[in-house]
C-alpha cells in the first residue's frame, strides 16, 4: 500500500482510535506454492493493550481450508478498509481551471496489520477466546457463555479453532486529499455533503478532521509523517 506523507496517520493514536470502532476485515494468508494468497473475511476483536502494537483474536470453522496454510506459515496480514468514497473529477479540479480537467480519485481509511498467527486448539482456551470476542460484540450480554462440556455451546467447540494474531507491524493510511489547496478541499467537502451517499458523511468528517487538525478534543495534530 502506497502511503504518501500527507496520507499517513498523524500519530499512532489516529489509527488506533479508528481501528477501535472497526472490527471486520480480511485475513490474508500465504497460499501453498504456486497458489495466490488466501483471503478470509471475518469479525475480530482488537486488543490495543497487548504488546506494542496490540493483538487480535478471532476464530474460524475447523473445515476452513486456510488452516494448513496458516500452520505452514504464521505470517499473515489483516486488512481493514472503510469510510471510502468516490470523488468525481470536477470536485477535485484545480482552482481557476476547467472543471472537466479534474482528476477523479478515491477517499478511504485503511489499516493493515502484519501479524504472527497462533492457532488455539485447547478447548478451555478456545472457550475463553470466544467469550472475549462475544463480549466485544454483545457488551450487554444476551448469550450464554461458552464452557467446555456445558450446554449450549460446549459441544460446538470442537467444530472451530481459535486464532491469536500478535501484531508486529502497522501500516495505516487516511487518503482524504489533505495535500490539496484549501478551496479544493472545501469544494470536495461540499460535494460530499450534497451527495449524501451512505459513506459520504464519514469520509467528509475525516477530510475536515485532518484538515483542521482537531481530533476528538485532543487539540491540533502534529504535522504528517511518512509511514
Amino acid at each position: 500500500m502506497l502511503i504518501h506523507p500527507w496520507d499517513a496517520p498523524h500519530d499512532d493514536a489516529e489509527w488506533r482510535d479508528w481501528l477501535a470502532s472497526h472490527d471486520f476485515g480480511q485475513l490474508s494468508v500465504n497460499g501453498p506454492p504456486g497458489q495466490p494468497p488466501w483471503v478470509q473475511p471475518l469479525h475480530f476483536r482488537y486488543d490495543a493493550h497487548s504488546g506494542p502494537y496490540g493483538a487480535v483474536i478471532t476464530h474460524l470453522a475447523r473445515p476452513n481450508p486456510m488452516w494448513p496454510a496458516l500452520e505452514a506459515d504464521g505470517l499473515v496480514l489483516l486488512s481493514v478498509v472503510d469510510d471510502y468514497a468516490f470523488i468525481p473529477g470536477p470536485w477535485a479540479a484545480p482552482e481557476g481551471g476547467p472543471s472537466e480537467h479534474g482528476t477523479p480519485t478515491s477517499f478511504y481509511a485503511a489499516v493493515q496489520l502484519t501479524c504472527t498467527a497462533q492457532v488455539v486448539d485447547d478447548p478451555y482456551e478456545k472457550a475463553e477466546l470466544l467469550n472475549r470476542q462475544v463480549a466485544h460484540f454483545q457488551p450487554g450480554g444476551g448469550s450464554a457463555r461458552a464452557a467446555v462440556g456445558e450446554a449450549p455451546y460446549g459441544r460446538l467447540l470442537s467444530g472451530l479453532r481459535g486464532l491469536r494474531l500478535d501484531v508486529r507491524e502497522v501500516r495505516a493510511k487516511f487518503k482524504y486529499a489533505n495535500h490539496k489547496p484549501e478551496a479544493v478541499q472545501e469544494r470536495i467537502a461540499e460535494g460530499l455533503a450534497a451527495r449524501g451517499a451512505p459513506l459520504d458523511p464519514a469520509a467528509r468528517a475525516h477530510q475536515i478532521r485532518r484538515r483542521t487538525g482537531v481530533r476528538d478534543g485532543r487539540g491540533p495534530a502534529p504535522p504528517p509523517r511518512a509511514e
